[in-house]
């Protein structure tokens, strides 16, 4: 049973946010520094990722640990049933956004908000960065070229000497 009234209960859902959080705003923010330029939920691509960066085909999730089900966050005590199921529904919804993003040939990460807390900040940030920079070589790069150089020459001909 609930502990708070439907109305209040709705206010205080209402209040949390889907967009522009704090763990997405870092993430943002230092793109933006970096030189990155990234379109923020994309709704035409499957899961609506929290930042697209087309031109690395990179898709970037930024999960709350509690919504996400990420690690051993404590599930509410009251109606645990609803919580459980509602958070394993978004496991499985996230799965399925991810994968379809994949077969469609995009670069997905997940950042979870435990990963953004000051101990962890710099280090996730820059493997956001190096993700990038190796979506951007994998599409750019020259082929390597063959070890073995077929030259390309014309068989020695032999000239008759009755000239």
């Amino acid at each position: 049973m609930d502990t708070f009234s439907s109305n209040k209960r709705s206010a205080i859902m209402a209040a949390i946010r889907s967009k522009d959080t704090k763990p997405e705003l870092i993430v943002r923010r230092y793109l933006w520094k970096r030189g990155y330029r990234y379109r923020k939920n994309v709704r035409g691509l499957p899961g609506t990722p929290d930042i697209v960066l087309r031109k690395y085909r990179v898709a970037i999730f930024v999960h709350g640990c509690f919504w996400h089900g990420h690690g051993d966050t404590k599930m509410p005590s009251t109606n645990s049933e609803f919580w459980r199921d509602k958070i394993n529904r978004n496991k499985e919804r996230d799965n399925r956004a991810k994968q379809r993003l994949k077969e469609m040939g995009w670069n997905v990460m997940t950042v979870w908000e435990c990963q953004l807390r000051p101990a962890k900040r710099d280090a996730t940030l820059l493997e956001i960065e190096s993700l990038l920079n190796r979506s951007y070589l994998s599409q750019y790069r020259r082929p390597e070229a063959e070890e073995d150089y077929a030259m390309a020459a014309e068989p020695t001909m032999t000239y008759d000497k009755d000239i």
